[in-house]
């Protein structure tokens, strides 16, 4: 089977995987308690507490404009069909296009995650290398222990003690808390503007990284001891070659494939962001959007971050597949028989 065949024979099982989790998808938020068209009438959802203020021809009314008032077997058809020409609609709670939305967030919660990721895997990798190959030492054990006492620690609640000890709560006030940039920084110069958005993501970053530096490091520990046991590992040692050579030539990318697996899951992530780091700082990014249109059941929102996450999940899988052949030639696109 060559390359071509393959990619198209994944492309099209995506199709299927695909409209079975948008389907799922969009029964859980139908099923999902409370009414957008009550909510937005402030009424919680209860059609039951209807007072004078409005009446039930007003929220009928109000679903009737949601399109709310059809079966959920058709709302779905609809909003399929809109999908496949990319209009995931307008937003329930400001009558604004959802995609605009999107991109007005995005910017933000790729930053974060770009630059957590990227740290992450700069000093795990390392960390895994250097465990695998001194297994069993000192350096080994200390930092094994440093790394699950770190994740461990919960993020909200390192991002608290973050707060209260450097952001201006009963200590140091040495970072800012709140947003992606101070108030009055606008018409600064770039490099003012720069530090200073920099500034304010030194905290939240440090929240979203620190967990991934146990999990990862293990990851990386496992596959390289794994593979410096094969056999052509120690002909590679018998030859004199030395341990830098055969660890990094010859067993270091025979030892990522677990690494490579991860990164199938790095783009909905990036998309996605994270609820709690971006709402206890005030980030306006993909995560806090999430939760507010949950919140709120504005269901075109949801339904937008769950489909593109969906396809970036499948996307980023269909790329970490590809990824194992460059990773262990003995890997091919051939069904075994």
């Amino acid at each position: 089977m060559t390359l071509r065949d393959y990619l198209v024979r994944r492309l099209f099982l995506i199709i299927p995987t695909f409209l079975g989790i948008t389907l799922i998808t969009f029964l859980v938020i139908q099923l999902a308690p409370g009414n957008p068209a009550a909510m937005k009438l402030r009424l919680g959802g209860d059609q039951a507490m209807l007072g004078d203020k409005v009446t039930q021809e007003i929220l009928e009314q109000t679903k009737k404009l949601y399109g709310l008032d059809k079966p959920v077997w058709t709302r779905y058809a609809i909003w399929l069909r809109r999908v496949v020409t990319f209009d995931f609609g307008t937003s329930y709670k400001d009558h604004r296009p959802v995609l605009d939305k999107i991109w007005e967030r995005l910017p933000i919660t790729v930053e974060l995650n770009l630059i957590s990721i990227f740290l992450v895997y700069l000093v795990a990798i390392p960390i895994g290398v250097f465990s695998a190959v001194k297994q069993g030492s000192v350096g080994d054990r200390i930092t094994t222990i440093v790394l699950f006492v770190l994740y461990s620690l919960p993020n909200f609640w390192v991002a608290v003690l973050l707060i209260m000890f450097l952001g201006g709560g009963d200590f140091l006030d040495v970072f800012p808390i709140y947003g992606i940039i101070s108030s009055g920084m606008e018409g600064a110069p770039f490099v003012s503007r720069l530090v200073d958005h920099l500034w304010h993501l030194v905290l939240p970053v440090f929240c979203l990284t620190y967990g991934g530096f146990a999990a990862l490091s293990r990851y990386q520990r496992a596959g390289l001891l794994e593979v410096i046991r094969q056999d052509y590992i120690r002909t590679a040692r018998a030859k004199g070659l030395p341990e830098k050579l055969v660890i990094f030539k010859h067993a270091f990318r025979n030892s990522i494939i677990p690494i490579v697996t991860l990164l199938g899951y790095l783009l909905p992530a990036m998309f996605g962001g994270s609820v709690i780091i971006e709402s206890i700082f005030s980030i306006p990014g993909m995560g806090q959007m999430g939760f507010e249109a949950v919140l709120s059941r504005d269901y075109p929102v949801v339904m937008a971050i769950a489909t593109i996450s969906a396809l970036l999940t499948l996307f980023g899988l269909l790329v970490s597949d590809l990824l194992y052949v460059w990773a262990d030639p003995r890997i091919t696109y051939e069904a075994e028989r």
